[in-house]
Parts: structure tokens; C-alpha cells; sequence
């Protein structure tokens, strides 16, 4: 033996180092990589359960952005017909007004042409009144004159 090494020390080293090997890659290395192989799985399919739900939610995005210009129309047609419903009843309300205020200025004239009435009846009443007062005075003027002229004379 030249150097002093032992052949078959060699070999039982190299036959515990494969030992020790075959040992770890059961005890350790297949446990590890049964362990990685679940969580990738379980990664993959809560990646693959997002990417559902991703597209569900596009699906529903989209659905209910049809349904919002749906109602965008909708409710443009609803407030067309409010409009409309609204000038029907102000142009009614208008015409209401217009003939009431005719009524109102109809009867207000008429009024007005009974007080115009009732005053000229009025006024003539005081100008009679006025005219038989004056000529109450007219004649007793005249009546005082004549005594008195009767009075000289006599």
C-alpha cells in the first residue's frame, strides 16, 4: 500500500456516504418535495380561481354596464315625458289663469261700471238737492224782498 490508504476503508465510506444519502432522500428530500409539490398545486389553483373570478367580474362589469346605459336611456325617456307631462299641465294652468283673469277683470268692470252707476246717481241726487236748496233760497230771497217791498209800501 503505497501511501498508506486502505482500499476497502474507502469503500466503506463511500458505502456510509451512500447510506447517508439513500437516508436523507427518503427522510428528508422526498417529504420536502411532496410538501413544495401541495403548495404549488395550491398556489396554481388559487391563481387559477382568481383568474375565474377575474373573468367573472369582467363579465359582470360589462353586463352591468349594458344594463346602466339601459337605464341611462330609460330614464332620459322618463324625464322627456315628465317634461312633457310638466308643459301639458303648466299650459293648462296658464290657460286656467288667462280665463280667470278674464273673469276677474269681467267682473271688476262690471263692478266698477255699478259704482260709476251709483255715483252718478249720487251726483244727480246732490244736484237736485243743491238745485231745490237754491231755489228754496232763490224764493225766499225773493219772498223776503217782496214783504219788505209790501212792508214799504204800506
Amino acid at each position: 500500500m503505497p501511501l498508506n490508504i486502505d482500499i476497502q476503508q474507502i469503500f466503506l465510506h463511500l458505502f456510509n456516504f451512500a447510506i447517508l444519502l439513500a437516508g436523507l432522500y427518503f427522510l428528508l428530500y422526498k417529504p420536502v418535495k411532496k410538501f413544495m409539490d401541495k403548495r404549488t398545486d395550491y398556489y396554481r389553483q388559487m391563481d387559477e380561481e382568481a383568474k375565474g373570478r377575474l373573468a367573472q367580474a369582467e363579465e359582470l362589469k360589462s353586463s352591468y354596464a349594458k344594463q346602466l346605459d339601459g337605464v341611462d336611456d330609460e330614464i332620459r325617456k322618463e324625464r322627456a315625458k315628465a317634461t312633457a307631462r310638466i308643459e301639458e299641465q303648466t299650459s293648462g294652468q296658464i290657460e286656467d289663469a288667462k280665463v280667470q283673469a278674464e273673469k276677474i277683470l269681467a267682473e271688476a268692470r262690471e263692478n266698477a261700471e255699478l259704482e260709476r252707476q251709483k255715483i252718478v246717481a249720487s251726483a244727480r241726487q246732490e244736484i237736485v238737492d243743491l238745485a231745490a236748496q237754491t231755489a228754496q233760497q232763490i224764493i225766499r230771497q225773493s219772498l223776503e224782498t217782496a214783504e219788505g217791498s209790501e212792508c214799504d209800501e204800506g
